[in-house]
């Protein structure tokens, strides 16, 4: 675990708390948990950061979902970056970043595929599925 940069978020993000829990998660509207000892850790923590930062609470389809996952990795290469230009280097690593989508991609593309005939069903605002192929 980098405490060096856990102690540097607290104290750049006083308005947030930072808590050691059971998975890296961001609960609205401000606190930040994080696994103690987890490889990848500043990475992790930054994502859940990103969240944070642009106010992530829920969504209301799936691929709304996708789409905040990748934002908060975006945000958290630009605080990345900003604190590289104020201290030690901080990286983001881009394969944990493809890895930790393709989790969100798989869990998608399992999601809406149609149980009955295994064509890959659309998702309406609702956030229900249908099938075109079933419900024709």
């Amino acid at each position: 675990m980098s405490n060096s940069l856990l102690k540097t978020l607290e104290n750049a993000y006083p308005d947030l708390h930072f808590k050691s829990g059971k998975k890296f998660s961001f609960r609205a509207p401000r606190t930040i948990c994080y696994v103690e000892n987890t490889p990848n850790f500043d990475s992790l923590l930054l994502h859940e950061l990103g969240h944070a930062l642009l106010h992530h609470t829920d969504f209301a389809t799936d691929i709304e979902r996708l789409k905040m996952e990748r934002a908060a990795w975006e945000k958290a290469k630009e605080v990345a970056a900003e604190l590289t230009t104020k201290g030690p280097a901080v990286t983001i690593d881009e394969e944990l970043v493809e890895t930790e989508l393709d989790t969100y991609r798989d869990w998608l593309h399992q999601k809406s595929r149609c149980k009955k005939c295994g064509l890959t069903r659309y998702q309406t605002p609702d956030g229900a599925y249908h099938c075109p192929h079933c419900e024709r």
